[in-house]
């Protein structure tokens, strides 16, 4: 669930936004220019150019996205141990997730006492289906109390979710975009917050809506081609 202030229109992704701080101000949007220049030179079709397609099928995408809306569905949460073993596929599956951390967090899962799973799965359902901030942050509390307060973790099933509304948080990525496009006001802190993931998904959102569809048919491909501009430029 996307919640938040202000007027809100459809912008040309077909998807709504909200008007409040939305004017572009707070980065560089010449640099974004640039590298929408550079990326279109590259893929004339964005990521519907051939060798990107090809890419594109290895994340599975539509399948993830089903995967999240039959596997954790909201009926399905009246089984605890069966969304968190559906959990534990989601990770084991998304290619978004380091190889390091996909047995880590099913060890995890499988040591939790039934109070703690009953909490995470709460979060969960809380997070994808009401209220969005208490759910990450009960799922922050529990993964803290076991130091593995993990992005990629906290920030998969939403995205999949609602691949055009959320966004997936990874280190690397969400490091490189601030310092590249100078995204005001976000300071990048390994441990997961709400308020910084509020504020990052809204300037990721609002870069979006600057360049050309064809670059963000949904918010991981257009982090993906970010990136990929910024190695270019750093080669």
């Amino acid at each position: 669930m996307v919640t938040g202030t202000g007027s809100r229109s459809k912008n040309k992704h077909g998807s709504l936004q909200h008007s409040k701080k939305n004017d572009g101000k707070a980065l560089n949007k010449t640099r974004l220019k640039q590298a929408e220049r550079w990326f279109l030179s590259q893929y004339p079709g964005g990521f519907a150019d051939p060798e990107l397609a090809v890419i594109g099928k290895k994340h599975r995408l539509d399948k993830m996205q089903n995967f999240v809306s039959e596997q954790l569905a909201t009926k399905k949460f009246r089984d605890t141990d069966e969304i968190l073993e559906s959990w534990i596929k989601l990770v084991s599956r998304a290619s978004l997730v380091s190889v390091f951390e996909k047995p880590k967090f099913r060890d995890l899962i499988h040591s939790l006492e039934a109070k703690e799973k009953n909490r995470l799965t709460a979060g969960l359902k809380a997070q994808l289906y009401g209220d969005s901030q208490k759910g990450f942050e009960q799922i922050l509390a529990v993964l803290l109390s076991y130091k593995f307060a993990k992005w990629s973790i906290i920030s998969l099933a939403p995205v999949y979710a609602q691949p055009q509304a959320e966004v997936f948080v990874k280190p690397t990525t969400a490091k490189g975009i601030i310092a590249q496009f100078e995204l005001e006001g976000l300071h990048y802190r390994p441990q997961p917050s709400w308020e910084f993931y509020v504020e990052f998904k809204r300037q990721v959102l609002l870069m979006r809506d600057l360049v050309d569809p064809s670059l963000a048919p949904n918010t991981p491909a257009f982090t993906g081609f970010l990136m990929m501009a910024i190695r270019a430029e750093e080669r």
